[in-house]
């Protein structure tokens, strides 16, 4: 990077944040510039010019970009940082002295993997509609969907006017008032499986996600978190190129 960056492109570059991040901080006026509020469109010379965020300065040397596979716990929320004082996934990568940022969300009640970096172009790859990386959740609800409902699940729902893309649903295991069911999805709707199953009359008493694209949660606890591998990363890159194709294809 030189002279003429894009402030957002700089700031995902550097490891702060995603460009999409970028964007909604500088338009928050977080973001100055040389002491001044940035703006939208704001190109800067990555040598010279100071950059803060919330009055830190950010920028310099590139990082080491790290890939982390965290373990969320359920009455977390996926922020960095919450303005009611919930805790957050933040607390839990707290030894960590780079600034990493999710990828993607959890709702506060769900639990599993979230991958969590400091390279905003892979954070920008994962998480770009196109791509339709997919997810995979382990779900419980009751009661005992019929095979009707599980038909419906699978053919897509409307939420707020739109169908959502076809998604595999099987089940798991099942008891009398309950059922567990695997979900695999290649959309990121806010709490779009749970909607899903509450547009049926299925609450869900448990939803954990176990799984983003061929990167598994296995056994790592929770609260717990480990690096990815150079291959878990390249087969995640790998598997964002095969969804394009894939939508391109269709």
């Amino acid at each position: 990077m030189a002279r003429d960056t894009r402030l957002q492109k700089a700031m995902s570059l550097w490891g702060v944040c995603s460009r999409r991040h970028a964007e909604e901080y500088i338009r928050k006026g977080r973001v100055k510039v040389n002491g001044h509020p940035a703006s939208l469109g704001d190109k800067i010379d990555t040598a010279r010019d100071l950059v803060t965020l919330d009055g830190e300065r950010v920028g310099g040397l590139r990082v080491e970009q790290r890939y982390i596979m965290l373990h969320k716990p359920r009455g977390f929320v996926t922020t960095m940082k919450d303005e009611f004082d919930r805790r957050c996934v933040a607390q839990l990568l707290a030894g960590e002295d780079q600034r990493l940022f999710p990828i993607g969300r959890l709702d506060k009640n769900s639990e599993g993997l979230l991958l969590c970096t400091n390279d905003g172009e892979f954070a920008n790859l994962m998480m770009h509609p196109s791509k339709k990386v997919s997810k995979t959740y382990r779900v419980t609800v009751r009661p005992e969907p019929s095979d009707e409902q599980l038909a419906k699940l699978a053919e897509g729902i409307y939420l707020d006017g739109r169908k959502t893309a076809p998604a595999i649903v099987r089940v798991l295991d099942k008891s009398p008032g309950r059922c567990v069911l695997e979900f695999v999805i290649r959309e990121g709707r806010n709490r779009q499986i749970r909607r899903m199953c509450e547009s049926l009359e299925l609450e869900v008493a448990r939803l954990k996600r176990t799984a983003y694209g061929p990167v598994k949660l296995g056994m790592l606890g929770p609260a717990k978190y480990r690096d990815l591998t150079k291959q878990e990363v390249a087969a995640l890159r790998n598997a964002a190129g095969l969804a394009q194709e894939r939508g391109e294809e269709r």
